[in-house]
C-alpha cells in the first residue's frame, strides 16, 4: 500500500494530491480503472498502443547518441 507523511503544517489537501500524483505516476490508477469494468478487443489494444508509445519515448528520450562514424576517403575540412 502506498502512503505519503504529511509534513508539519501541510494542508491534507497538498498531500492528497501528491498521494494521487504518486499513484498515477506508478500507474495503480489507471490499473483499477481498467479491472473496473469491462474493456473490449479494441480498447485493450488501444491501450497497449498508448503504452508502448510511451516506452518508445521514454527510452528515445534516454537512448545515448551513437557518435557518427568517419567515412573512408572521404575529405576533411
Amino acid at each position: 500500500m502506498r502512503e505519503v507523511q504529511v509534513r508539519k503544517g501541510e494542508p491534507v489537501d497538498r498531500a492528497l494530491k501528491r498521494l494521487k500524483t504518486k499513484l498515477e505516476m506508478e500507474g495503480i490508477l489507471e490499473e483499477m480503472r481498467r479491472l473496473r469494468s469491462h474493456e473490449n478487443k479494441t480498447e485493450r489494444l488501444r491501450r497497449k498502443a498508448r503504452a508502448a508509445a510511451k516506452r518508445g519515448k521514454v527510452r528515445f528520450r534516454f537512448s545515448m547518441p551513437k557518435p557518427a562514424e568517419k567515412a573512408e576517403g572521404a575529405p576533411t575540412a
